[in-house]
């Protein structure tokens, strides 16, 4: 399997971590955003109240209904890519994919931490440190 490489009977010890750790972090990525993406579609209405309320007094307000299709996309489409990338590493043996799901990971957790912010959910917004740094990581690894 690619996580046990193997040539002249030396295993890469590297190369095998620098998968493992990828599929992990697309797999947790897609985790998040999947989830998230579809509890958007199937409680729009609950999410479009709760966004209301949480933006009433920000510059956003007018807005909350576009953009919560837009983060519902960005979530999905993030989801998928991290998706993708998982199966294409198994049964294509290309880790191109890592590199555009944690991309867009990272433009998604920005776009929630600017909201957060906006918003003065300063701890909310703090909340998504750990997450971004996360898809830096799968960034970096890509590269």
């Amino acid at each position: 399997m690619l996580f046990f490489l193997c040539a002249a009977n030396v295993c890469d010890p590297f190369w095998n971590g620098t998968l493992l750790v990828q599929v992990l972090t697309a797999a947790f990525l897609a985790i998040v955003f999947i989830q998230s993406g579809l509890d958007k579609v199937n409680d729009r209405k609950g999410n479009l109240g709760w966004m209301r309320q949480h933006f009433a007094n920000s510059p956003l307000r007018n807005a909350v209904p576009a953009l919560l299709f837009l983060l519902t996309v960005m979530e999905l489409a993030s989801g998928i890519l991290n998706l993708a990338a998982i199966i294409a590493v198994f049964f294509r043996s290309c880790n191109y994919w890592f590199f555009w799901g944690s991309l867009l990971s990272g433009l998604t957790f920005l776009a929630l931490f600017f909201g957060q912010r906006m918003a003065r959910d300063y701890a909310g917004a703090q909340g998504l440190t750990g997450y971004f740094i996360l898809s830096l990581i799968g960034i970096w690894l890509s590269c």
